[in-house]
């Protein structure tokens, strides 16, 4: 099954809608904001960090915005945290980077959302031609996610 079929699958499952759109490239944030039909805030991205030895979360923040990792330790109650390689992160979520969505991901890490993310957003879909727009509370709700402040 690709990435976007078990992400259309997971959506069902935890009755969450979701609407998988066409991602042409692009070569801004801006740019792929319009081809998306949204404004750059409301492009997220997936980042999987290693907490520990086979133990990850995921984090969600706007596409121009950075991660604090010092806000992200404290919510994640970790004192340490990093980006695992490329080959890790497919492993731990089952999606090649840039793809990264808690949206079917093989295992239910836990799910910690910028707070300034709101409203409808796109977000990983599995697949590197199409991204998954969401409504952003429906999307904390289906996965227990926890909101706090992650970035500046």
């Amino acid at each position: 099954m690709d990435g976007t079929a078990r992400a259309r699958a997971d959506a069902r499952e935890c009755g969450l809608a979701i609407e998988v759109r066409e991602r042409p490239q692009a070569r801004s944030l801006e740019e792929a904001a319009a081809a998306l039909g949204v404004e750059p805030l409301q492009v997220v991205k997936t980042l999987v960090i290693r907490r520990g030895a086979g133990d990850y979360v995921l984090a969600l923040v706007p596409g121009d915005r950075t991660l604090s990792w010092p806000r992200l330790r404290a919510a994640a109650g970790a004192n340490r945290m990093s980006l695992p390689d490329a080959d890790e992160a497919r492993a731990a979520t089952g999606y090649e980077r840039g793809t990264i969505t808690p949206i079917g991901c093989h295992h239910p890490w836990p799910v910690f959302v910028d707070a300034s993310i709101s409203g409808r957003v796109a977000i990983g879909s599995g697949s590197h031609r199409h991204s998954i727009v969401v409504d952003a509370a429906d999307l904390v709700a289906a996965y227990d996610a926890t909101v706090v402040p992650l970035t500046g």
